[in-house]
């Protein structure tokens, strides 16, 4: 049956060099609208969800452009503020080969969501709607009024026993210096209100200052996890593990830790048109799987089958329907379609 997702979060703008290209090399930029929230319940919508997004647009042309983007992916606009004259930005370089790419933002804690001010947001429609609610560590890094809303919000959600949703997503470059020590109280916030969680064993460590005398990834994973969820009384817990491979391919293991076991994917190995967004893919994967009721293994599969799929098209948004990811975790995928 299908359920109503809501995200509360921030759209940005994309603004990507073209092709493989530094900044300092092109004098050309292409943009598009973007965000964690904005890719999670797009990608729902797509799975026959209804998705909302619960955010703040700037009153003019640019956030019309904006709210335009999200009606076309099909998210609601009914729980999206205008108010001031600010889109935060980030500028995307591809990274080829050895180099990495590169995300730099621009214009964040200016922007009319990082703005809003208390009391901005009708938390009890909002809660009286969403069957889940979907809340991102970047919105986290950004003050302490968008951490109050996201507390706000999440109380509102369980208290009318809809899911909480926290994925971690931890980014280095907006906590700062010391952002390990600055980012652990508001993620135990988040971390007690959630039901479920994206997160793996480097926040543990990091963010959380877990400890384990376990060297493998793998195996920090299985000691690590299962005592967050303890700890937090989470119902589920669920990740990746990414590997790069000499050739420029990428490998994925999808986990998924509930019930007091963990679910893995298979590993898949594939080439790389465009990485960003493809954690949101997972995410949304994952959710699709525990609102529908799938099994544990069912859910992980299929949500490391969005992930693949997630990287093979431009953007940051999800665009594959539920039957193309079928089609992946079948291996039924063919060279041309006819």
């Amino acid at each position: 049956m299908p359920k109503r997702i809501a995200a509360f979060g921030e759209v940005m703008m994309r603004l990507q060099v073209p092709g493989y290209d530094l900044l300092s090399q092109s004098s050309t930029l292409q943009y598009s609208f973007s965000g964690t929230g904005v890719n999670v319940v797009s990608a729902l919508t797509r799975f026959g969800h209804a998705g909302y997004l619960v955010t703040t647009l700037p009153a003019n042309p640019l956030g019309d452009a904006a709210a335009a983007h999200l009606r076309r992916l099909g998210v609601s606009t009914d729980f999206v503020r205008r108010e001031g004259p600010y889109l935060g930005m980030y500028f995307l370089e591809n990274g080829f080969g050895a180099r990495p790419s590169r995300v730099t933002y621009s214009n964040r804690l200016e922007s009319s969501f990082n703005a809003a001010p208390e009391g901005a947001y009708d938390w009890e429609a909002v809660a009286s709607t969403a069957d889940a609610m979907h809340f991102c560590g970047i919105a986290l890094a950004m003050n302490d009024t968008v951490r109050g809303h996201m507390a706000a919000l999440a109380r509102a959600v369980k208290k009318k026993s809809g899911k909480v949703v926290f994925d971690c997503n931890y980014r280095p470059s907006l906590w700062g210096e010391g952002g390990y020590a600055k980012a652990k109280p508001h993620y135990i916030e988040m971390l007690g209100l959630a039901d479920l969680v994206l997160m793996n064993e480097k926040d543990a460590i990091h963010i959380l200052g877990m400890e384990t005398g376990q060297t493998e990834r793998k195996d920090q994973l299985t000691e690590l996890i299962p005592a967050v969820a303890e700890r937090f009384g989470i119902s589920a817990i669920a990740g990746t593990h990414r590997s790069v491979n000499g050739d420029n391919t990428h490998s994925l293991e999808g986990y998924l830790f509930k019930e007091g076991s963990f679910a893995f994917s298979r590993k898949l190995t594939f080439s790389v048109y465009d990485r960003i967004g493809a954690g949101d893919a997972y995410a949304s994967g994952i959710l699709h799987g525990e609102l529908s009721g799938y099994a544990p293994d069912r859910t992980v599969a299929f949500a490391a089958a969005a992930a693949l799929l997630a990287h093979t098209v431009s953007g940051d948004t999800p665009m594959s329907s539920e039957a193309d990811i079928r089609r992946v975790m079948e291996e039924s995928a063919s060279d041309i379609e006819r």
